[in-house]
C-alpha cells in the first residue's frame, strides 16, 4: 500500500485562507448532507474513480487534492487509491470532518440521518440476536448466523474494511436525491466502477 501525505485541519484551513483548495469528501451522500466542510464536494468512496476526479479538475491535476472523510480512515484509503492510479499530490485530512468540526471551522449542516456506523451496529446486532433466538427455538444450526456475523466483525476489525458497511451504504435510504446541491459530483462518480 502507498504511504499518503497528511495534513491537519488547522493547516488546511490556513491554506484555504491563502487561496483556492480542492477538498473532496469521500463519505456517503447521506453523511455529506448531514455535515461537511463548507468548501468540500462529495465523491463517495464506493464509486471513487481517481482518473475521473482528476480529469474533472480542468487541467489542475498537478495542484494538491485534499481528501476528507469522517475520521480519516476512508480518506487514507482514497488517497492510496489515487496514488496507486499514479496521482501523487493527494493529501489525506487528519481526523476528518469530526476534527474539522471540533476545531470550530466552517461547516454546512443539512438534514440529519442515522450514521452508517450506527446502521452497521444495528444490522449486526439484529443478525446476531436473530441467529441466537432461531438457534435456541428452531434449530441449533441457526447459531451459524451469529458465528458468521461475528467472524465478519473480526475480519472488519483486522482489515479495516467492512463489507456490511459498504453494502448498507448502497441502500436506497442512504442515497441523496441529486436535486439537492450536495451531490453535484456524486452523479458523475456513481457511474464509475469501484
Amino acid at each position: 500500500m502507498a504511504n499518503c501525505e497528511t495534513i491537519s485541519v488547522e493547516k488546511l484551513a490556513e491554506r484555504r485562507e491563502q487561496g483556492n483548495v480542492d477538498l473532496v469528501d469521500v463519505r456517503t451522500p447521506m453523511e455529506f448532507r448531514e455535515t461537511h466542510a463548507a468548501f468540500a464536494r462529495n465523491v463517495p468512496f464506493t464509486s471513487l474513480n481517481p482518473q475521473q476526479v482528476m480529469e474533472a479538475r480542468n487541467g489542475n491535476a498537478d495542484e494538491p487534492l485534499y481528501v476528507i472523510c469522517r475520521g480519516g480512515v476512508r480518506s487514507r484509503k482514497a488517497c492510496e487509491k489515487f496514488t496507486d492510479a499514479g496521482y501523487s499530490n493527494v493529501i489525506s485530512v487528519e481526523g476528518g470532518t469530526d476534527a474539522w468540526e471540533e476545531a470550530g471551522l466552517p461547516v454546512v449542516r443539512g438534514k440529519k440521518g442515522v450514521s452508517l456506523e450506527r446502521q452497521v451496529r444495528i444490522a449486526a446486532g439484529a443478525l446476531v440476536f436473530l441467529g441466537a433466538v432461531l438457534g435456541f427455538f428452531v434449530n441449533p444450526y441457526f447459531i451459524g448466523i451469529s458465528a458468521f456475523v461475528g467472524a465478519g466483525l473480526v475480519f472488519a476489525g483486522i482489515t479495516d474494511t467492512c463489507g456490511m458497511g459498504m453494502l448498507i451504504a448502497r441502500m436506497p435510504w442512504n442515497q441523496v436525491s441529486c436535486e439537492e446541491e450536495t451531490c453535484e459530483q456524486s452523479t458523475t462518480a456513481s457511474n464509475s466502477q469501484e
